[in-house]
């Protein structure tokens, strides 16, 4: 496993294929960073399935509403379509690249709309640059995460079975 210089800002998240360890970027994107935090403190990213997962492109994940197993919401043909009952976040886009490993925030046509899902690029995706909020990067587990299962929607989608911050586990 990668060595964690910054427990305080490093997610560990544990998926039904293995571990993934995410370096936040907190200078880059410090609402975004908190609302990970917050979430991933409150359990509410535990059990959250890979909804659209996209050769090539992306895996993503984070609907705590509607795409969380055992939740009282859970709705595999919705997953995608909630968000967290906390308000949307500010956009904080930057110039820092989506490429393989990026870790970055999910939104629907509204640059200000991002909520709890996010994403995490297989692959170098140059045309999401300045329009994502980027908030992480993966530093060990890609191997992981490109196992994840494919499909939009996914048929019996793999899922974070938990997400903590470094510090806590």
């Amino acid at each position: 496993m990668a060595e964690i210089k910054d427990p305080e800002n490093t997610v560990i998240m544990e998926t039904t294929k293995g571990k993934v360890v995410i370096a936040l970027f907190p200078d880059l994107a410090p609402g975004h960073v908190a609302r990970i935090k917050e979430l991933s403190r409150e359990g509410a990213y535990d059990g959250v399935v890979f909804h659209r997962v996209i050769p090539d492109f992306m895996a993503q994940t984070g609907d705590v509403k509607f795409g969380k197993k055992g939740g009282e919401s859970f709705n595999p043909g919705r997953a995608g379509m909630g968000g967290s009952d906390k308000p949307d976040l500010q956009a904080e886009f930057s110039a820092t690249p989506h490429v393989r490993g990026t870790c970055s925030m999910a939104r629907s046509q509204s640059p200000n709309s991002a909520n709890s899902q996010f994403f995490v690029c297989f692959t170098d995706a140059p045309w999401l640059n300045k329009q994502y909020s980027v908030w992480g990067q993966v530093i060990d587990g890609m191997d992981v995460i490109d196992q994840i299962k494919k499909g939009e929607p996914v048929s019996d989608p793999d899922s974070i079975v938990s997400m903590k911050v470094a510090a806590d586990a």
